[in-house]
């Protein structure tokens, strides 16, 4: 699969050319005579197009001749391609596999260094012929004139990453993994916590026991809330109800104000702690839970331990 999405993604190479690399070409962005600026802009639309002739027809050899001869271009995993030739090579690999692969292109920057020189940074998009969704990567380029003409000088692709949270609940990553009570008789418990999609979210799966016997228990999904500027969950509970919480830290101790809704349609709200012993040790405590208008007696702290992965 990476060796797939990495030949693919080579023909986002030129994409710099094909979306619209050469736009700036020939003036600055301080240039305000447009009069001028559209007949130098004209060269630069006839480059494009000649480019975008040679991709339709998976023209390796013409493609790779708008990149300079000494050019380089890194892969997002890292890979170097040096020099005209190996990126020919590169380009015959990817329309031979892809043949009929279409590009877009999201320019997010373009700075002119100098008359001869302009850098380019956005996002390449690869609609591959059989279908599916795009296939997008982050780039930046170096874009040179020589002799008249603009040719790549470098570009460095990179992965895009959706925007995400895991800054926010990092004092929360030592719960990632699987938990157990430490007693088997009485109150104990079941947990397990992973990151979701994008690291936004931390889901827990829990299970409530009484010797040994499955009670009750749930999915949680724990967040940050941008708006509050805190740790947030969202809870749904196997019998129907659902409830939500804010999370406040102290030291080692986590406090969850709850408030929940059962599936009988009565209001509930707790306080949630745990407290974290050690990396692979905590415990976990409800007070002043009330459903209605009763209020519950106090369960006592469960132990937990974390499951440990078996040795090979």
């Amino acid at each position: 699969m990476k060796t797939r999405t990495r030949l693919v993604l080579a023909l986002g190479l030129a994409a710099v050319l094909a979306g619209g690399g050469f736009v700036a070409s020939g003036r600055s962005p301080d240039d305000a005579d447009k009069g001028k600026a559209g007949e130098k802009e004209q060269p630069a639309k006839e480059r494009r197009a000649e480019f975008i002739a040679a991709y339709d027809k998976g023209d390796a050899k013409a493609v790779a001749a708008f990149w300079t001869p000494d050019a380089m271009y890194v892969d997002q995993d890292g890979r170097e391609y040096k020099g005209r030739e190996a990126i020919q090579q590169l380009y015959e690999k990817t329309f031979a596999a892809h043949k009929g692969a279409k590009l877009a292109i999201h320019a997010t920057d373009t700075k002119q260094v100098s008359p001869d020189v302009i850098l380019q940074y956005g996002i390449t998009e690869v609609t591959l012929p059989e279908g599916g969704p795009p296939i997008a990567t982050r780039f930046s380029a170096v874009v040179v004139k020589q002799d008249g003409q603009w040719y790549l000088q470098s570009v460095t692709d990179s992965d895009v990453r959706p925007p995400s949270d895991a800054d926010h609940l990092d004092d929360l990553e030592w719960l990632i993994g699987d938990w157990v009570g430490e007693v088997e008789k009485g109150e104990s418990a079941t947990a397990s916590y992973d990151w979701a999609e994008n690291e936004n979210f931390i889901v827990s799966t829990f299970v409530t026991t009484l010797d040994g016997v499955p009670v009750g228990g749930g999915t949680q999904w724990i967040g940050w809330d941008a708006i509050d500027k805190g740790v947030r969950s969202w809870s749904f509970y196997s019998g129907g109800g659902f409830g939500e919480a804010t999370w406040t830290k102290d030291g080692n101790t986590w406090t969850l104000k709850t408030t929940a809704r059962t599936a009988g349609g009565k209001k509930a709200s707790a306080t949630n702690v745990i407290t974290k012993t050690d990396d692979d040790h905590m415990t976990w405590q409800m007070t002043k839970l009330t459903v209605g208008d009763e209020t519950m007696p106090d369960p006592k702290p469960v132990k937990m331990k974390r499951v440990k992965p078996a040795q090979p």
